[in-house]
């Protein structure tokens, strides 16, 4: 049987993005939308995911793992405040 044929070389690589970081991630999205409202981040002052980032990196830092409030890991809280920050620094 012939293969077929796809060019996508030069495309993006979804499929190495490492899915248990990104449900880890989509789990604190959504705990944001259920305590705030969904998208109302977009909303915020960059300076304060900036200052959320440090503080949970600081908390993961101190061996703290997981966010008492939350609980979910500090550093999907982390990666959630840096992807805020890339999209409103467009």
């Amino acid at each position: 049987m012939d293969k077929g044929l796809k060019y996508d070389d030069g495309k993006l690589r979804y499929d190495l993005i490492p899915p248990k970081a990104l449900e880890e991630l989509a789990k604190v999205i959504t705990y944001g939308a259920k305590k705030y409202k969904p998208n109302s981040w977009q909303n915020v002052e960059p300076y304060r995911y900036e200052a959320a980032l440090f503080r949970h990196i600081q908390e993961w830092r101190k061996g703290n793992k997981i966010d008492k409030e939350s609980g979910l890991p500090h550093l999907a809280h982390a990666l959630a405040n840096l992807v805020f920050l890339i999209e409103l620094d467009k």
